[in-house]
């Protein structure tokens, strides 16, 4: 790029205004701007919304209803901050939001108000109040915290920026305040600088300031440095304006203090710098200012780079922009502007404009930016030539772009000598790149061959582990060449090289690898020659080759093949393992391959054959033959699996002892049940002894398979009890089968297994109970044991009594009563008593138990056989005893009762007792009894049951009434009670009479209410209340009556309402309501002097408006009054309402009754209302109603006397609903008051007042005004006045093109093109009035259109106007629009499809440099070969560097003309292109231009060598065929050049062609050409040309037969020298090495004499022994003589 151009790039991102945002949100306290990311805009009109703009998708912002003071967007995330202030409460709501994860993070209320926010790092918030800073971090839950306190220089001043250093060890705060009073334009900053390490602070006067990290020289760290920018005026009106870069640290501790002069122009005298940007990616310093200057500084130095103006619109906000180096800047029209160097640019102009050199180097090397390379060479040449090896290295390695990074560079330094004790240059070279990049693949190399040298290893290994060096082939020798074959091969890999990773994997052995290797990569290896290779070195290798081979799809080598191979060799394990891995997937195709490994092993090795067999993986071999083997190798679990048939199984089975009886079991498992059992069979039959243990585990363990049942009858038909008892033991324990079970018990008790019978019994639960009871009994056993647990645990207790007792064994029912089932004991009495037992017997056996009986069923078996009676001395025992149980006292009672001894005293007196029980006893011989007890239980429904069946109504109304049991009521008096009329009839005469206690009669009240007995109600309330009670003056009571009467005997309630005096009025009055008795509920309501219920009661349901009317002058009170309004509002009768709030003194109606009054129309009554209403009431709305009533009524004269007033009127909205109601002069009237220009320039619109309305429009000053007059004058044809108006839109860029559409839809774009020309001359004209004007000139003046486009191009919107001119196909002024919008493609298609009014050559050249679509270029180039061929090579000059010459070629060689750009291909032969190569010789051939064919050849190689050869071979041109066979010979095909040259008798050329092929048989062949030629001299000299490659014997031979001694002479002389020295040299070799070796030997001696004797002095002395050779050991990495700059 030329130097002229500029080096800062500053271009549009967007508009704010394009995305609808109004230029009033556009400020500094709406907008923020964090980051380069994220942009964000708080609206406050015309909704309150927030509007998220992310930078990278600019056309699509986000848009929510946010209401908030401020929002900022994270830097780094989609992360919000929010601010606002809540009413009511002292400071700052905070909150953060995740948007993306739609979550609040943090919130807090922050005590204090927040006058400026920032995100000061991704993770941290800096606030800023009136006195201190906050800080408040994302992570934690932790509240803000407070930094430092703001310094005195920052009181009153407005903040604008706050930061923090990456460190988090300095803060600055800037604010700026109005200037001077003699200079108040030029406004003050001040600053403050905090230390936190110091907690001090500084104050300074600047208006930007930013943090920065510098790397200085002879500094190990990077050192904090603050960059501020200042302007200050001093007294005497000097202004200063400076830029300082200080570094930040302890004082005296710096070093760094740099200053630089901000030139302000006289035009920007009171500018000031409002934003300083640091881009750290070059380290630069931007400073921004107000009016729209950029400032440029390098920050290292401050040295003025580059100074612009980018904007006419003031800056406000601005934010680095890390990914550019740049910055991104917000000015008020809403332009979002991002700034940063032009990499291609700047270092020319600093190098170029600027003159500073060093500068743009230092840049260069900082940036990696392009445009220093001859700087840099040049400097490194001045320093390589002046010795400065090591400032040398370091330029060279600091390069930028690598560009001095080459193999001459490394050559160059291998050059110089070292100089003892320093490091080399070349070291210091490697050093210095190592510790900024990766060395490129060149210095890798160079780099290892010298670490390897000096035999240290180890540093190459953790740089190429570090990413330090970068791959190559030559890179993995040199790892190889070490040994480190695992180096090597990620180097090999790295690389590429195929062939290198083949060898390498083979080497380590890795054949599994090398095989995913080969199938990636697509190579083939010769894998039988490394499997034979292996076979002889390492057997275990050569197997994991074939395993690794035969796992590749479609195997390279046959399986056979290869296990031949190991086979061949006797190599059975190697073979074996081979064939287990290959035969893995037990394909069908393998069957034979798995028989030979079966085979081989079962005769060689049994127990490997086995263990093959064992694992399962093969199954396609030959069964029945491997079976046959498996037999007679002793395997005869095998055969078993492999043999299919009966008898052969048989016959193995004959072997049982010797087979595993495991596997045996599991044999039998692979049979069918009807073949086990067989063979079971087989097995008992043979050896039952021997066998009975084998048959039971296999019977146990396919038992479900062979069936239970099965497998019983075998062994009972074998006769085998122990057996069955053993298989029934193995199965019992997961059987359920009552069969299994009892067959257990029966082997059990035929073998003697008598405790195994009580076991199961006691046990089992699937046993069949009658069966086994049965057995047991026919047994008998001598232990009854087994038959007391069937009996007990199956109920046949009466059984087993009666079987012990006939068996004369009482004892053993005395052990099962006391020690078995003590609760069984009523069961074994009733037997025995059935049994007629002797009653002593039974007596003392049942107090034997005494207390473990079950006294209730014991009672229950003996009552039934009514013996109740013996058991009274077991109950009176048991009572002495102090039992509690109820059935002992339930038993006890009972006798008691039918003995009739006391029965009362017993049932009222003893607590223990169940009284259900003993009453319903009691019940059959006394009820009277059964109810005392019933009573004692509380047995409701008992005693009920009792007292209904025998007539007993009296005691149980008393019994209910005390009860007091809301149940019990519910029961007694529901429908389903057939006595209940008799109970109630006893409840109202005699037992709530009788009743004293409130809660009963409360009780007893409910109960009636709910069961909904109304009548009976009444009656009983009346009793309790209208007869002198104790109940009669009751509040509930009362209550109740009147409720009851209400909902069941209407007629009574207004006898209560009169004879009650303590029930609650309201509550019954609005009951009386709910049941429409409305005269009564006005009767109570007047009885308690509830006037506003009464009024309601008139009103909502008699709705009498005249009774209510008479009602309220009766009681004439206020709130009646208002009542009564509101009903006569309610009604419509308005005048009515009015005069009854008039009596009240109501206003709180005014707002219904203005609407009612607007509906009726009635303004008099309205104002009189309203004016009564103001005297109360501060109301605007009052004030405003009253002013629309004189407006309705027409009285201007009183409207303005009011207005004119002190008021509260809202006279906007009274002019609005006067314009909307067409009374336009009371509008006009109000709006002049207020004053609203706006609308009052409306108002004279539609009273058709125009002058008057534009002079209004311009004191509102309104988009919206202005336009509204603007049309009315347009449709009025004012348009001078529309031209006034129209001046003041177009220069809001929303508003041009609604006007321009106004005017064109009417035609008048005459009108429309002067008032644009009007425009464009406004100091506020934007790039839509220019736009919109040039598409009206394109539309309707096109004649004007190029002039206009040539002024005012950059200020247009190209697209537009080229999307105007592709429409009105104006394709010359599209060209241009293109061409001034960097579309040059397309300016280039307009001219090729529109050449005749498009097209001309310079324009062309110019746009075809800049194309950047290929395909467009090579229209053009395609259009000149048609249009303008004489231009073409012209064209194709400029166009050089950006096309691709093969394509070029192909296009001319396809018209047929490429003789014409002959000048063109000459000129691009350099690139060495074979297309381009073969079009110059094609034409050079055309030509006959034999010397220019051969400098084309020889000069550039990318070519068709052998087509080429094979045409000119052809030539009838001698010098065509030699340059072919020059052809020839530089393509290695030596027979046909000296072929060639044979033919056309060029000797020479066939002599010097086989002296340099090397190859013997052609030297000899030419010889004896020249023999058979007659050529003799030629033959002596071809001897001496080919000396070394003709053989002597061959040559003497040639001779002898030829008669050619003489010529051969010399060169056997020859000959004969080169031998002799080379023996001569050969004995004084040999010579040397003797004498060598004898001094090695005597070094040796004398080392191991030292060595010997400092082992001696080291027990002593710990001294170091020397080195092997006696000389100093070489230095470590590290020290000053090594390799110390890594």
């Amino acid at each position: 790029m030329a130097t002229g151009a500029a080096p800062i790039n500053v271009r549009e991102i967007l508009s704010l205004q394009n995305l609808g945002i109004q230029n009033a949100n556009i400020t500094f306290t709406n907008v923020t701007l964090e980051s380069e990311k994220y942009i964000c805009v708080r609206e406050t009109s015309p909704t309150n919304q927030l509007v998220i703009i992310d930078l990278s998708n600019p056309s699509s912002p986000q848009r929510r209803p946010i209401t908030a003071d401020s929002a900022l967007m994270n830097p780094g995330s989609q992360i919000i901050a929010l601010k606002a202030a809540v009413p009511g409460v002292t400071g700052d709501n905070l909150q953060i939001f995740d948007l993306a994860a739609k979550a609040k993070l943090k919130s807090v209320q922050f005590p204090q108000s927040v006058v400026f926010w920032k995100w000061v790092s991704p993770g941290r918030l800096g606030l800023v109040t009136a006195t201190s800073v906050y800080h408040w971090d994302l992570e934690g839950d932790a509240p803000p915290a407070k930094v430092f306190d703001r310094a005195a220089n920052l009181e009153g001043t407005q903040i604008i920026t706050y930061r923090v250093d990456a460190a988090g060890r300095w803060c600055v705060l800037v604010g700026i305040a109005p200037g001077a009073p003699d200079r108040p334009a030029l406004v003050k900053g001040f600053m403050q600088l905090y230390s936190v390490d110091q907690a001090r602070s500084q104050a300074l006067e600047a208006h930007a300031a930013a943090f920065a990290s510098l790397a200085l020289p002879g500094r190990a760290d990077p050192v904090p440095v603050i960059a501020f920018a200042q302007k200050t005026a001093a007294a005497g009106g000097a202004v200063t304006s400076k830029l300082h870069v200080i570094e930040l640290g302890l004082p005296g501790k710096t070093s760094l203090k740099r200053s630089a002069e901000l030139f302000f122009p006289p035009e920007f005298a009171d500018d000031f710098p409002v934003s300083m940007q640091i881009g750290d990616k070059y380290g630069l310093v931007y400073v921004v200012t107000k009016l729209g200057l950029l400032f440029v500084y390098d920050l290292e130095t401050a040295t003025a780079i580059f100074r612009t103006r980018i904007s006419a619109d003031p800056f406000f906000i601005a934010a680095p922009a890390p990914s550019t180096g740049g910055f991104v800047a917000i000015n008020r029209r809403g332009q979002v502007l991002a700034g940063g160097p032009a990499p291609d640019a700047i270092i020319p102009f600093i190098a170029g404009q600027l003159q500073n050199v060093e500068l743009a180097l230092a840049l260069a090397q900082r940036g990696n930016l392009p445009g220093a390379e001859g700087l840099v060479v040049q400097s490194f040449q001045r320093q390589y030539a002046a010795g400065q090896y090591r400032e040398a290295a370091e330029t060279a390695a600091r390069s930028p772009q690598g560009s001095l990074r080459t193999r001459e560079t490394v050559e160059a330094f291998k050059r110089v000598p070292a100089v003892p004790g320093q490091t080399s240059p070349l070291l210091v070279y490697f050093g210095t790149v190592l510790a900024r990049e990766a060395l490129n693949a060149y210095e890798s190399v160079e780099l290892g061959r010298l670490v390897l040298a000096q035999g240290k290893k180890p540093l190459l290994d953790g740089w190429w582990r570090d990413g330090k060096l970068s791959a190559s082939e030559e890179l993995g020798d040199l790892f190889r060449g070490a040994g480190d074959w695992d180096a090597a091969l990620a180097v090999y890999r790295a690389a590429g090289a195929q062939g290198k990773v083949v060898e390498a994997l083979a080497a380590k052995g890795d054949f599994e690898e090398l095989g995913r290797y080969a199938a990636t990569t697509g190579s083939q290896p010769d894998y039988l020659f490394l499997l034979q290779s292996l076979l002889r070195d390492s057997p275990e290798a050569a197997v994991g080759l074939a395993k690794a081979v035969a796992r590749q799809p479609g195997p390279p080598l046959d399986l056979n093949t290869m296990a031949d191979l190991f086979l061949q060799r006797n190599a059975v394990k190697e073979a074996t393992a081979f064939l287990l891995d290959a035969l893995a997937d037990d394909a069908p195709a393998h069957a034979a391959l798995q028989t030979k490994l079966l085979e081989i092993n079962l005769v060689t090795a049994p127990a490997v054959a086995d263990a093959i067999l064992g694992a399962g993986g093969l199954t396609r071999y030959d069964r029945p033959r491997v079976a046959q083997l498996c037999e007679k190798a002793g395997l005869y679990a095998r055969a078993l699996a492999h043999y299919t048939d009966l008898a052969d199984i048989k016959r193995v089975l004959g072997n049982a002892r010797a087979i595993d009886p495991a596997a045996l079991v599991e044999y039998f498992g692979t049979l069918s049940a009807e073949w086990a059992l067989d063979c079971l069979r087989v097995l008992l039959e043979a050896d039952p002894a021997a066998n009975l243990e084998l048959v039971v585990r296999v019977a146990r363990e396919y038992s479900e398979q062979l069936t239970v049942a099965r497998i019983v009858a075998l062994f009972e038909a074998a006769g085998s009890w122990d057996g069955l008892y053993f298989f029934l033991g193995g199965v019992l324990a997961g059987s359920e089968d009552p069969e299994v079970h009892y067959k257990y018990i029966e082997a059990a008790a035929r073998t003697g297994q008598v405790k195994e019978v009580e076991r199961v019994t006691r046990e089992s639960s699937c046993y069949p109970p009658d069966r086994v009871k049965t057995f047991l009994m026919e047994a008998n056993l001598p232990d009854a044991r087994p038959l007391i647990n069937v009996c007990d645990r199956h109920g046949f207790v009466p059984d087993l009594t009666l079987y012990l007792y006939k068996k004369s064994m009482l004892r053993y029912i005395e052990g099962y009563v006391q020690k078995v089932s003590p609760a069984k004991t009523p069961a074994v009495v009733g037997a025995l008593l059935d049994a007629e037992a002797d009653e002593a017997f039974i007596t003392n056996l049942v107090l034997s138990v005494r207390s473990l009986v079950p006294v209730a069923e014991l009672v229950e078996a003996v009552e039934s056989r009514n013996r109740l009676k013996m058991l009274n001395p077991l109950l009176e025992q048991l009572v002495s005893e102090g039992s509690r149980d109820p059935g002992v006292h339930d038993a006890l009672g009972k006798i008691i009762v039918d003995a009739n001894t006391n029965p009362e005293h017993f049932l009222t007196t003893n607590p223990y007792y169940d009284s259900l029980v003993v009453g319903r006893f009691a019940e059959r011989r006394d009820p009277g009894l059964a109810c005392v007890a019933y009573k004692r239980g509380q047995c409701d429904e008992a005693l009920v049951a009792c007292t209904n069946k025998h007539a007993m109504f009296k005691l149980q109304a008393r019994y209910v009434v005390e009860r007091a049991d809301a149940g019990l009521w519910e029961s007694v008096l529901g429908p389903e009670n057939a006595s209940r009329r008799q109970l109630i009839d006893q409840v109202v005469s005699t037992a709530l009479p009788e009743c004293k206690n409130p809660e009963q009669v409360s009780v007893a009240v409910k109960a009636f209410m709910g069961a909904d007995l109304q009548a009976p109600l009444i009656e009983l309330l009346e009793k309790i209340v209208l007869n002198n009670s104790s109940f009669s003056n009751n509040h509930n009571l009362q209550n109740l009556l009147i409720i009851t009467a209400i909902k069941a005997d209407k007629a009574r309630v207004k006898d209560y309402i009169h004879r009650l005096d303590n029930f609650d009025g309201p509550a019954v009055g609005e009951i009386a309501v709910g049941y429409e008795l409305f005269e009564e509920a006005f009767e109570i309501y007047k009885k308690f002097g509830l006037r506003a219920q009464a009024i309601h009661v008139l009103l909502d349901h008699l709705e009498d408006l005249d009774r209510a009317h008479e009602y309220a002058t009766k009681v004439d009170e206020a709130g009646v009054w208002t009542e009564l309004a509101d009903a006569y509002l309610a009604h419509a009768r308005v005048s009515d309402a009015i005069a009854a709030y008039l009596r009240a003194g109501d206003t709180s109606k005014h707002v219904e009754v203005v609407a009612k009054a607007h509906e009726s129309g009635d303004y008099a009554e309205l104002t009189k209302y309203l004016l009564m209403v103001r005297k109360r009431v501060k109301d605007p709305k009052v004030d405003t109603e009253i002013v629309h009533s004189y407006a309705r009524a027409g009285d201007l004269p009183a409207l303005e006397a009011f207005v004119a007033a002190p008021h509260l009127a809202d006279l906007r909205a009274v002019g609005d609903r006067c314009a909307e109601e067409g009374l336009h002069d009371a509008a006009r009237l109000v709006f002049a008051t207020i004053p609203d220009y706006g609308r009052l320039a409306s108002t004279l619109v539609k009273l058709h007042r125009y002058q008057a309305a534009v002079d209004a429009a311009r004191k509102a000053n309104s988009p919206r005004t202005w336009k509204e007059v603007c049309y009315a004058c347009v449709e009025e044809g004012e348009f001078k006045l529309a031209q006034l108006c129209g001046l003041n839109i177009i220069v809001a860029a929303d508003d041009l093109a609604e006007v321009a559409e106004f005017y064109t839809q009417r035609g008048h774009a005459d009108e429309l093109i002067a008032l644009l020309e009007s425009g464009i001359g406004l100091e506020r004209a934007h790039m839509g009035i220019f736009t919109e004007l040039g598409a009206l000139y394109a539309r309707h003046r096109p004649e004007r259109l190029m002039e206009h486009l040539k002024l005012f191009a950059p200020r247009c919107n190209v697209p537009a106007l080229i999307r105007v001119c592709e429409e009105l196909e104006l394709w010359r002024e599209l060209t241009f629009l293109y061409v001034a919008y960097d579309e040059y493609d397309n300016a280039l298609g307009v001219m090729v499809g529109h050449a005749a009014a498009a097209w001309e050559h310079v324009q062309f050249k110019d746009v075809a440099v800049k194309v950047k679509a290929a395909e467009t270029l090579y229209k053009g180039i395609s259009f000149y070969l048609e249009e303008h061929p004489e231009l073409l090579n012209d064209l194709l000059k400029v166009v050089e560097s950006r096309v691709d010459h093969s394509r070029v070629v192909d296009i001319m060689r396809r018209a047929g003309q490429l003789p014409l750009v002959k000048e063109y291909l000459v000129s691009v032969q350099k690139n060495d292109l074979q297309a381009v190569n073969e079009a110059v010789n094609e034409l050079l051939v055309g030509e006959g231009d034999a010397a220019g064919l051969r400098d084309s050849i020889t000069s550039y190689e990318n070519y068709d060598a052998l087509a080429l050869a094979g045409r000119l071979e052809q030539h009838e041109d001698t010098e065509f065929r030699r340059l072919a066979a020059l052809i020839y010979k530089r393509n290695l095909k030596w027979h046909k050049a000296v072929a060639l040259a044979k033919t056309d008798k060029l000797y020479e050329d066939a002599m010097e062609t086989a002296a340099q092929s090397g190859e013997r048989g052609i030297a000899e062949d030419l010889l004896r050409f020249f023999v058979e030629e007659g050529a003799h001299d030629r033959f002596a000299e071809c001897l001496d040309r080919c000396r070394d490659l003709v053989k002597p014997d061959v040559a003497l031979e040639v001779a002898w037969r030829n008669g050619l001694t003489d010529a051969v002479m010399p060169y056997l002389i020859s000959v004969l020298r080169d031998y002799t020295t080379k023996v001569d040299t050969l004995v004084h070799e040999r010579k040397e090495a003797q004498e060598a070796s004898k001094l090695d030997e005597e070094a040796k001696k004398q080392q191991e004499q030292a060595a010997n004797a400092y082992l001696h002095l080291n027990s002593y002395l710990a001294l170091p022994a020397p080195t092997s050779n006696g000389a100093p050991s070489p230095p470590a990495f590290g020290d000053a003589a090594g390799f110390d700059r890594f």
